[in-house]
């Protein structure tokens, strides 16, 4: 038996298979109803995909001009690490370092290339991108929708939010398409968006989904974080480019993805969670980055914590949302409006405050000098302050660490510690401070789980100031079920919860 007959009789076995088959059909009658009927679907059923698709290739074709390829290339020497692109972009089109031939001196440097989106803003030729994408680089281009190329510079750059504007060098095409930013502010979790850029290099890529969530501000990739969460593809290249409502406006700039890859281990590539900027934290900057200039960011000057469930309780707040003052700054913004350690921060001007890093991000967005309102629980009583903006010196404070775990009764904490006196005070650097120094924390100990550690002083105990060893042993014999202490560490001030067996 050839190839030939075998091929024939396989081809003898399906045509009785499926004869069978349409025998069994043909016999059992109400299944004929599922077989596919002849012409097309009506268009009575098929008019509401219809009209989503128009919506959508009408986005597309709104948007997709003003996108462009951002190629960024830099001159590093092979023993170097490559090139970073810290949130997935892969470089493009990479030279692998070369062994330097005999006898040639002097350092030889090879190019590492990569490549991410953009958005064109205005007819001057400014392009918002992300930092990651044009940062540190030695070259940059630009390639837009039609294919145009063209050499462009930083203008200016706020790394601590990822953001970027560049700028077409040289003589600037007076036929250029803009985006147009919207209020990204006004989005709802479940709104149909767009994504557009060059995943992977493929140039003018569109991809759709929804808002999957706001304010995701714990991602742990920027400075500054108010993402905006999007199941709309997002992979390697999309970096820098739009993320745009049904109307054609600009409400994010894609920026990373989560996939368990990237800046979270793995592949770095889709996966269904990405992040975005949102439009309204671009525009704020904008003025600012188009002319060069660096963004001045506002403060109180507070160190503040999240709250736990048992810092709730002890301050007398209904829930976890707020920010816990641990610490007031002589002479800042807050020490002039009053503010006192152990304030719990609601409200900032009217808004709702979750935690630490909303009211961070706020804050920081706020112009010094402005004159704003803080709502404060202090002593379980809600209470108003005026506070004026101040400017973020060069190196903020920054939030204060949150104790891991309650801890224990003082008697069994497993702690050493012995009162701060003045000259051991001059030893350590704490000139003028009172308290009582953590000088040991026994392994496994209850200390050891709320994370109080060798070079801690506590200051406080249940609200009151403690100055040597015999107050802070009163106050925690006193108490009932919990202790509160308040602690120095670093130059920073912390609350830490003791819980008691």
């Amino acid at each position: 038996m050839n190839l030939s007959d075998i091929a024939r009789g396989r081809n003898i076995v399906a045509s009785a298979a499926a004869l069978g088959l349409l025998m069994t059909v043909a016999s059992s009658g109400p299944l004929l109803a599922q077989t596919p009927s002849s012409g097309v679907i009506p268009r009575s059923i098929t008019a509401p995909a219809e009209q989503l698709g128009k919506a959508f290739a009408a986005v597309a074709a709104h948007v997709k001009p003003a996108v462009v390829s951002v190629y960024s290339e830099k001159m590093v020497s092979p023993q170097q690490p490559e090139f970073p692109f810290p949130f997935g972009e892969e470089p493009f089109g990479r030279q692998a370092p070369q062994p330097k031939p005999p006898g040639q001196r002097g350092e030889r440097k090879v190019p590492q290339r990569g490549m991410g989106s953009g958005m064109i803003l205005d007819k001057q030729g400014h392009i918002l991108t992300n930092y990651h994408v044009v940062g540190e680089v030695d070259e940059i281009k630009v390639q837009l929708a039609d294919r145009r190329s063209f050499e462009a510079k930083i203008i200016g750059a706020d790394p601590k939010t990822d953001v970027a504007v560049i700028q077409i060098a040289g003589k600037v095409p007076d036929d250029l398409p803009t985006v147009e930013l919207g209020d990204s502010d006004a989005l709802e979790d479940g709104n149909v968006v767009m994504a557009v850029g060059a995943p992977f290099g493929l140039t003018q890529t569109v991809t759709t989904g929804i808002i999957s969530a706001k304010g995701r501000s714990d991602v742990g990739i920027a400075a500054y974080e108010e993402f905006l969460q999007t199941d709309a593809p997002i992979n390697p290249g999309n970096s820098g480019g739009p993320l745009v409502n049904m109307r054609g406006e600009v409400i994010g700039m894609n920026s990373a993805i989560a996939t368990g890859g990237g800046p979270f281990g793995g592949s770095g590539q889709f996966a269904g969670v990405g992040f975005a900027i949102p439009s309204n934290m671009i525009k704020s900057m904008l003025p600012t980055l188009i002319k060069g200039g660096q963004i001045v960011r506002g403060m109180l000057g507070i160190v503040i914590q999240d709250l736990t469930k048992e810092l709730a309780e002890q301050f007398h707040v209904a829930n976890t949302e707020g920010a816990l003052v641990s610490q007031v700054n002589k002479d800042s913004p807050a020490a002039k409006a009053d503010v006192k350690v152990g304030d719990v921060v609601v409200r900032f001007d009217g808004k709702k405050v979750r935690d630490t890093r909303q009211l961070r991000n706020v804050v920081a967005a706020t112009a010094p000098g402005t004159s704003v309102k803080l709502d404060v629980i202090r002593d379980g009583r809600e209470q108003t302050l005026t506070a004026t903006i101040g400017k973020m010196p060069t190196e903020p404070v920054a939030a204060a660490e949150q104790p891991a775990k309650p801890a224990d009764r003082l008697a069994a904490l497993g702690l050493s510690v012995q009162t701060l006196t003045p000259d051991l005070a001059q030893q350590l650097d704490l000139p003028g401070e009172k308290g009582v120094l953590v000088t040991g924390v026994d392994d496994g100990s209850p200390a050891s789980d709320a994370d109080l550690r060798p070079g801690d002083l506590i200051v406080e105990a249940e609200r009151k100031p403690v100055s040597n060893v015999a107050e802070l042993r009163n106050a925690a014999g006193k108490a009932k079920n919990r202790v509160l202490l308040l602690i120095k560490r670093q130059g920073g001030s912390l609350y830490v919860v003791v819980t008691l067996r």
